[in-house]
Order: C-alpha cells, then structure tokens, then sequence
C-alpha cells in the first residue's frame, strides 16, 4: 500500500519533471496540502482517501469565509493531486475524473487524442537508437493494452505471454487482469526485448522489462518526460501525459463498437461508471463530425 508522504513526494517530482513548476509553486501545493489533512484527518495511506473528504474539505473552506479565489485554488491543488494519484493507479479513476467544482454537471471529459495524433506520436521515437527503441515499444504497448503507467513501468518478463500476446497485471486490491497485445505492439516488444534490453543489461540480471541504460528499471518520472517529448516533436498542442494515452485506448476502442463491459474489464476498472465516461467523449466526436458534414451542406 502506498503511504501518503511518500506519494506527496512522488506529486511534486512531477511537478518539477514534468510541469516544470518552481519550489515556490510548489511551496504553495504543500501548504494547500497541509490545510486538508489538518482537515481530513492525517492519513498514512493514500488508499484512505476518497471523495468525501474531498466535498468536506471544500464545505469546510467554504464556511470559513475564504475569498473565492483563495477556494479556486485550494480546490485546484486537491484535484490535481487525485488526479495525479488517480494516474498513478494509487486510486480509483471515478474519483480523479470526477468535477469536484461543478458537481450538477457531471464529470469532466478525459482529454483524448485522434487517431493521427496517436499515430504521430508513436511514430516520434528514432528506432535507429537503443533508447528510441525502448521508448518506441513503451508507447506502442502501453496504447495497445491500455495500461496505467505504474503497470507499464513495473511490466515484468513473467507479465507477458509472448507466443500469445497477453499480459497478466495485478492491479488495485491484488485483482488480477489480462489484456491482449496486438501483434504491431509485440513485435516492436520482441525487438526491443532482443537488442537495446539485452544490451543495457551487460550481463546483469533484472525482471523488469523496460530498462535504463545502466540495466535499471525505467521511473515513473522518466516516462512522463518521454510522452511529453515526443508530443512536442509529433506537433500535438495538447499537454500530453501517460493517462493520455490510456484515455485514448479506451474512447478509440469504443469508437469501433468495443463493448463496454469489454473496455472496463481492459482498463481494470471496479465501476462501469467510470469506463461510462468514454462513452461521452465518443458521442461528443461523433457530434462534432455530425455538426461540420452538416454545415457543409
């Protein structure tokens, strides 16, 4: 179980990584943070927290009279960090796709990619390099099954049938899930798994399957920093993460008649409302393709 400091430390390494946030920015996270435990009650454990809390928290803030930009913010600082943690697979994802400011309007649309901006981005890495291609079988594999980026980042060599492309997880409450790889995914897999791995390795042992080049596991952190890098280079304007790619897999599967049941038990969700949410992004597609045919006419 992942212990609240220790995921506080993991929110502001990517904060500095990632966003490229400035230690006062930062310094202001952690007073908002020390204000809602105080609050909430100190927690040690990251799998204590849930939306409740969160709507105590603001009720709280509320009646004590705060100005509504002092509250903007706070709430802010709260959801980002359950989203973070959401992304991380520390926590359900109802809870990070959840509009804690709006609560009458739903929940918020996951940000999602096309298919030529996914294409674009999977394209990016140069495979000619070791590197590029690990970094070329990290994306293909994690859009291909859908996985969060702890699952992919702690993909052993016994997660993955190779002969018929299936990865085993252990997800959230040690419930275990398969999904499928496609071939194109496990073919850039099995290459990258016969060179650049072996290479970085220099004799060494390791289950990890994705490596560094001193032979070890490749961070959360980095990983974050090479979607981010090869959005740039593909041209994509929208501030791409991981959990992206993740929310991609799963609206693109139900664009081409995916069932839904189908995409929960994928994604390992506990709730089926919470794989709902991509019905909506799918029908806002459809919509909008349906809006510019028409005003051609």
């Amino acid at each position: 179980m992942k212990e609240i400091n220790e995921a506080l430390d993991e929110f502001y390494t990517y904060l500095r990584t990632e966003k490229g946030d400035g230690e006062a920015t930062i310094s202001a996270y952690k007073e908002d943070f020390k204000i809602f435990f105080e609050i909430v009650g100190n927690k040690k454990f990251v799998s204590e927290l849930n939306l409740e809390e969160v709507a105590f928290f603001m009720r709280s803030q509320e009646e004590s009279g705060l100005s509504s930009a002092t509250l903007a913010r706070r709430l802010t600082s709260v959801r980002m960090l359950y989203t973070f943690l959401s992304g991380e697979g520390y926590l359900d994802e109802d809870i990070a796709d959840t509009d804690y400011e709006r609560p009458k309007n739903g929940k918020r649309l996951p940000v999602t990619l096309s298919l030529s901006e996914v294409d674009a981005l999977l394209e990016a890495p140069d495979i000619s390099s070791d590197s590029g291609m690990r970094d070329k079988a990290m994306l293909e594999v994690m859009y291909a099954s859908g996985l969060r980026v702890s699952e992919l980042t702690n993909l052993k060599i016994g997660n993955v049938d190779m002969r018929n492309g299936i990865i085993t997880l252990i997800g959230k409450g040690d419930k275990q899930r398969s999904v499928p790889i496609g071939e194109f995914a496990l073919n850039y897999l099995k290459k990258y798994m016969d060179g650049p791995r072996k290479r970085f390795l220099k004799g060494k042992k390791n289950a990890y399957i994705f490596l560094n080049r001193q032979g070890n596991r490749i961070s959360r952190n980095y990983f974050f920093m090479v979607v981010r890098k090869y959005a740039e280079m593909a041209g994509i304007d929208e501030t791409v993460s991981p959990h992206v790619l993740r929310h991609s897999f799963a609206t693109h599967l139900l664009d081409n008649g995916a069932e839904l049941r189908a995409v929960q038990e994928m994604l390992g969700h506990s709730k089926i409302s919470t794989t709902q949410i991509y019905t909506e992004v799918s029908t806002k597609r459809i919509l909008s393709a349906y809006d510019k045919f028409s005003k051609r006419k």
